[in-house]
């Protein structure tokens, strides 16, 4: 086998400070540099008639050199005059040394390769790549397509090319062990690994371009697929080590869970008992649960969670429930008092934001176990928090979290080699092509079913030069109709203070402009306190209208309030937007959510909008928001590090899915010995989060 793996300073031209460049595109060893593929590519495979250029074009032409000038004006220019006999193209060149002038003279004959342009009097070159011919005036043109490969600062495209080809050399001349055996990659029609990656650097001239740029060429698809499968073993791998961990059997009586139920207002849905059976099943087993539950705004996953959580302690376990955001955490704390202290069960309240002496009774309450549930923010997984007996982690909207967070929360857990079970909800649908991908450490509920009585939400699509219409439109709502509305205020600026300073703007304006209804605020900058007391002002019907900032994205429920305006909604990606229009419709009334625009509108901010405008299911618009913007933003994994992708693209290539699951089973069942090699060349020491 050659030595690939060797660090990237055996290359000639590659030291320390080289290899620091490199390693910021993630290349740290010679087969990496196979692995960081051209993004485009350039024909230099053909010489071009000078007489039959056209503008826009990238091309090869060679010629004589008629004339060469300098040219003073506002910048100096060295202007060369090249005939190919077809016709005359000009040479710009706005940076050039006396030596570069000196050998740029008449009848010397050029090999040029660069963009045409219109120029003040012919077709311009400006600073083409050029070299001389030689006497004979034949130079070998370039025998495959050239490549352009995604670059850093300090690092030329000529530099990585050099580079590049040294590795393939290496290839050429070795091996490259293929983790995929020969008869899986004939049945699937794909060539090996040596052939593909060298098709990708290196393409032939008639290589459809379009093909291999949008990864459908047969050559990218084979990597794409070995990506993918490296992802999907690593998360298996992941949950076969959980399942090799204790948990406690959850079987209790389920005397307090049918208290629970027997007190709700609401009768639940079939697919919430369908979910919470699943649930059930899993807490039974002798290995830790580790359960996504996903439903769509409105689908009532917190009692699902409530009643997950009252089996939990039946049994003789506590329970911790992890928000986000303080709102959402507060909100929660709420639903969970109301629903399990008349059951008799103690909760903590642990956040960022707690007071020391309420912090250390809080704290000393889980220690002794006199706290069943445990409910905060990301301060639930603090060194101090400690828990007498964990059985189960309920968090929620994982995708906000690091990983790293979430399991250090299971780790608090774990008592006498056991530890607790996870359940994981999340109100932003994953698209299943993605969660088969992400998740597939997880096993998954869907709760597809809406309760009863909730009519779907009316979006309409506005320009603010219309906000007169869209005020008068509120005052009607509520005045009126003794109806509720939100206005939620959106900046730009990431800056809380801004954001907040426009929310409190806004609130005065409307105000001012509607002086016979009661306008409230909540934004990020108040107290808990100030604004719990906003919400249960709003929700006791004191206040008609509420202005917010986004932080009531999720985790408020008002069935009277059912209109929802949205200021420079374009702003917000279409995940927050259908999670803010879901504050509205969770009564039996129709309503509308207005979202407000600020001229002019870019092709993806039209696109989002459309598409709230056009459907009110949670899935599809997570398909849309998964083309629009790619996984790493819909699942939030910029910040927990998980499913970084190199060369494949879940949405692109999800017809790619079903074989790599069939793959995964193949190479575990008959080369599992293939397996470790595989996901350490993808993912290297960034194996996820399996050894925490």
């Amino acid at each position: 086998m050659t030595t690939l793996v060797l660090p990237l300073t055996t290359l000639k031209g590659v030291g320390p400070r080289m290899a620091e460049r490199l390693q910021r595109l993630g290349i740290n060893s010679v087969e990496d540099l196979l692995f960081h593929l051209p993004y485009r590519y350039q024909d230099r495979t053909r010489v071009v008639a000078i007489g039959a250029l056209r503008p826009g074009e990238e091309v090869v032409i060679e010629g004589e050199i008629e004339a060469c000038d300098i040219k003073f004006g506002k910048r100096r220019s060295l202007l060369c005059r090249l005939n190919d006999g077809t016709g005359s193209i000009m040479l710009r060149f706005f940076h050039f040394s006396g030596k570069q002038k000196e050998s740029l003279s008449r009848g010397v004959r050029l090999r040029c390769y660069g963009e045409v342009r219109r120029g003040p009097a012919m077709l311009e070159m400006v600073h083409p790549e050029y070299r001389q011919m030689d006497e004979a005036g034949v130079t070998a043109v370039e025998a495959h397509l050239t490549p352009v490969y995604p670059a850093t600062e300090g690092m030329a495209q000529k530099t990585l090319r050099q580079l590049a080809e040294q590795a393939l050399a290496l290839l050429r001349q070795g091996e490259v062990k293929d983790w995929l055996p020969p008869e899986l990659l004939v049945e699937l029609g794909l060539p090996n690994l040596q052939q593909a990656l060298l098709e990708v650097h290196q393409p032939v001239p008639e290589t459809p371009v379009f093909e291999l740029t949008d990864g459908e060429y047969p050559a990218r698809q084979r990597l794409a697929l070995e990506e993918l499968l490296a992802q999907h073993l690593s998360l298996r791998q992941l949950r076969q080590k959980a399942q090799q961990h204790s948990a406690p059997q959850l079987k209790p009586q389920g005397n307090l869970r049918q208290r629970l139920i027997k007190a709700l207002p609401f009768v639940l849905t079939g697919a919430q008992q369908r979910v919470l059976e699943e649930i059930d099943a899993d807490l039974a087993k002798p290995h830790p649960m580790q359960r996504l539950v996903q439903g769509d705004v409105g689908s009532g996953k917190t009692v699902v969670a409530a009643a997950a959580a009252v089996h939990a302690v039946e049994a003789g376990y506590q329970v911790a429930v992890m928000a986000p955001t303080e709102l959402l955490a507060e909100q929660h704390r709420r639903n969970f008092s109301a629903w399990l202290e008349p059951l008799n069960m103690k909760i903590a309240w642990l956040s960022g934001k707690s007071g020391v002496k309420q912090r250390r009774e809080n704290l000393a309450l889980l220690a002794e176990g006199e706290a069943a549930l445990a409910v905060g923010t990301h301060a639930l997984f603090q060194d101090e928090v400690v828990f007498q007996r964990l059985g189960l982690v309920i968090v929620d909207e994982q995708h906000r979290f690091g990983v790293h967070q979430r399991l250090a929360l299971r780790e608090k857990g774990s008592h006498n080699g056991r530890v607790p079970h996870q359940l994981i909800m999340t109100a932003t649908p994953i698209p299943r092509t993605l969660a088969m991908t992400a998740y597939a450490d997880l096993d998954s509920s869907v709760i597809d079913e809406l309760p009863p009585g909730r009519t779907p939400v009316e979006t309409v699509v506005i320009s603010d030069e219309r906000r007169d219409e869209v005020v008068a439109r509120v005052h009607k709502a509520c005045a009126g109709e003794g109806r509720q509305a939100y206005w939620v205020c959106t900046l730009i600026e990431e800056s809380e203070a801004l954001q907040c300073q426009a929310a409190e703007e806004t609130a005065a304006l409307l105000a001012e402009a509607l002086p016979d209804l009661n306008v409230g605020l909540v934004h990020g900058r108040l107290k808990p306190a100030e604004k719990e007391a906003q919400m249960a002002r709003f929700k006791s019907n004191e206040l008609d209208l509420l202005v917010a900032t986004t932080v009531i994205e999720v985790g408020v429920d008002v069935p009277n309030a059912s209109l929802m305006i949205i200021e420079n909604a374009e702003r917000l990606g279409l995940a927050q937007l259908h999670q803010l229009r879901g504050r509205v419709g969770r009564g039996s009334v129709s309503s509308s959510c207005v979202l407000m625009y600020h001229k002019p509108l870019s092709q993806q901010g039209k696109a989002r909008l459309a598409a709230l405008r056009e459907t009110n299911d949670g899935f599809e618009i997570a398909r849309r928001d998964l083309e629009l913007r790619g996984p790493g933003e819909v699942l939030g994994t910029r910040q927990s590090g998980m499913l970084r992708l190199r060369i494949a693209d879940l949405e692109r290539d999800k017809d790619l899915l079903p074989d790599v699951a069939r793959l995964a089973n193949a190479l575990l069942q008959q080369w599992p010995q293939n397996v470790a090699p595989l996901i350490q060349r993808w993912l290297g020491d960034a194996q996820r989060y399996g050894d925490v």
